[in-house]
C-alpha cells in the first residue's frame, strides 16, 4: 500500500494549518480576556513577581544561547501573562544586564551589525557555576526532605509538575 505524503501547500494541508492559527487565536484571545479581568492589584502582583525574578531568568536564557538584550526582551515578553501588552522596557532589562556583567556572572562583546553596534551577552565561568550552586541548593533541600515553600508556590501556581 502507497502512502501519499500531503504537501503542506495543498488544500488540505492549507486548512489543516488555518484550523491549527485559528485554535490558537481563540486561545490567545480567551487568554487575553481572563488578563483583562484581573483586578489591577492582581496585575501588579504577577509584574512584581516578574521582576523579581527578573535576574536569575534573564542569567538562565543567557546561560542557554548568546544573546543581545533585544533577543532577552522578546524572549521575557513572549513568556509574559501579559505578552498582549507593551514590551519589557530597556530600562529594566539593560541595568539587570550591566549588574550581572559588572559581578562577572556574564560577559558583553560589542559586534558590527550594518551600521549599528550591537552587544551580545555570554555566560561565565563563574556564571555557570553561580547557577550550579543555586541548582545545589534547591536539589540539597529536596534531598533533605525540606520544605520548599518556592517549588510548592511554582507547581501550585503554574502547574509545574
Amino acid at each position: 500500500m502507497e502512502t501519499v505524503k500531503q504537501d503542506s501547500n495543498s488544500p488540505v494541508g492549507l486548512n489543516e494549518n488555518n484550523e491549527i492559527l485559528e485554535n490558537h487565536e481563540i486561545n490567545e484571545n480567551k487568554f487575553n480576556e481572563e488578563i483583562k479581568e484581573l483586578h489591577r492589584h492582581d496585575r501588579k502582583m504577577i509584574k512584581g513577581f516578574m521582576k523579581g525574578f527578573g535576574t536569575l531568568i534573564i542569567l538562565w536564557l543567557i546561560s542557554k544561547k548568546r544573546q543581545h538584550g533585544y533577543e532577552i526582551m522578546t524572549q521575557l515578553h513572549e513568556a509574559s501573562p501579559f505578552s498582549n501588552k507593551k514590551m519589557p522596557s530597556a530600562s529594566m532589562i539593560y541595568p539587570v544586564l550591566h549588574s550581572l556583567e559588572k559581578k562577572g556572572l556574564i560577559k558583553g562583546t560589542w559586534e558590527h551589525h550594518g551600521k549599528r553596534k550591537v552587544k551580545y551577552y555570554e555566560i561565565t565561568r563563574e556564571g555557570e557555576e553561580s547557577l550550579d550552586r543555586i541548582r545545589k541548593v534547591a536539589a540539597k533541600d529536596k534531598e533533605l526532605g525540606r520544605s520548599n515553600i518556592h517549588k510548592e508556590f511554582m507547581e501550585d501556581m503554574f502547574s509545574l509538575k
